[in-house]
């Protein structure tokens, strides 16, 4: 199940479509439980992406997506296992898009895709490309632009 939630006012968020867009990367990610995992996706301000930003990487000022992979005991797996959650400033996916020459929501399902990958395990910091040639492979085939 994935639920997606919108914390921001600069913009309107279609959250059924960025739902049934994240539940069909789910069945396409490599990781097997992710087929059957709960994952949320958050929508926010720039302010409050600042905020994690500093708070979880130490790093200063706003970043396009964080991904906060869960850390489930045993009662919580018995509930349904979760991949994590993912969030996604707003205001700057539409600077990135604006970048890019991308609508808003080609942007944003990149970086959806870019998310959940990452609550799958991989890392493109520390991977030597696995993780971007993944992100590209399943751009192709799920018709995400860029």
């Amino acid at each position: 199940m994935t639920e997606v939630i919108n914390r921001q006012r600069k913009l309107p968020i279609d959250c059924e479509r960025w739902q049934a867009f994240a539940e069909k990367v789910m069945k396409v990610l490599p990781l097997a439980a992710a087929k059957e995992s709960n994952v949320t996706i958050a929508f926010v301000s720039d302010r409050v992406m600042r905020e994690l930003n500093r708070q979880w990487r130490r790093k200063r000022g706003t970043t396009d997506v964080l991904s906060f992979p869960a850390e489930q005991d045993e009662f919580e797996k018995s509930e349904g296992f979760s991949l994590g959650d993912v969030v996604i400033s707003i205001e700057q996916a539409a600077r990135q898009a604006t970048q890019n020459e991308l609508t808003l929501d080609q942007e944003i399902a990149q970086l959806i895709l870019h998310g959940l990958i990452h609550l799958s395990g991989y890392d493109h910091e520390t991977d030597e490309g696995g993780m971007n040639a993944l992100e590209l492979r399943l751009r192709r085939k799920l018709d995400i632009a860029g």
